[in-house]
């Protein structure tokens, strides 16, 4: 059995029991074989539309966003593995249901053997490699800095940086007052400032007598 953030827990070490007792508890959570979470964010998307559909030849598909919008529903579909080396993986899947479109973003996240590094690859083709450094924030969230980034292209393994790189601010954290977890992310480029962002809630779905339950929330909610 794998638990679910076991990802995070292992890059995280002994800084994990900072985080907020409602997202550890989460995370040290056994991961049901259909894991799966619903929210809404306040905003999502990319502001260059369509234009971002142009990079699609190069990195594939289920990475890149073309719309943007406002109180968008979405999916978050999560599986949990092991490598073959015994490393833990965590394979994401971001459904944005936009107003006449549902678009998708995927990743698989893996440990490595640097503190609190893990390695990302986006998309579904995984062409595109991040070096993401996991910590604890204040008041407990998590986050996730993008340190490296890298292009995979016909056999070659191209780094990024300067004004082609893309830095990621992501933060996963609790929200008190309403009992659901915050969700916020940014990447921004050098050149072209933010290329895509989201913020919002979500809680996990779990499956009891075939209805599902958020967490946190009850049936009048």
């Amino acid at each position: 059995m794998t638990a679910r953030g076991e990802v995070f827990l292992q890059a995280l070490g002994a800084e994990a029991e900072r985080l907020h007792p409602q997202l550890l508890a989460q995370m040290r959570a056994v991961a049901p074989a259909r894991d799966r979470a619903e929210g809404v964010f306040e905003v999502a998307g990319s502001r260059f539309g369509r234009l971002s559909a142009l990079g699609r030849p190069v990195v594939g598909p289920r990475m890149l966003v073309t719309r943007f919008g406002r109180e968008v529903p979405f999916t978050l579909t999560l599986r949990c593995g092991v490598t073959a080396s015994g490393r833990a993986t965590l394979d994401t899947t971001r459904e944005f249901r936009f107003r006449g479109s549902t678009q998708y973003i995927t990743d698989r996240l893996t440990t490595t053997v640097r503190p609190g590094i893990v390695h990302n690859e986006l998309g579904a083709r995984g062409r595109v490699e991040m070096l993401e450094h996991c910590s604890v924030t204040d008041d407990g969230a998590l986050r996730m800095r993008t340190r490296r980034v890298a292009l995979r292209l016909a056999g070659r393994r191209i780094p990024l940086g300067g004004v082609f790189g893309v830095d990621v601010d992501l933060e996963d954290g609790w929200d008190e007052s309403r009992g659901r977890r915050t969700i916020r992310m940014r990447a921004t480029n050098p050149l072209f400032g933010t290329v895509l962002e989201y913020r919002g809630w979500y809680r996990y779905v779990d499956r009891e007598d075939g209805v599902d339950h958020a967490p946190g929330r009850s049936a009048a909610q």
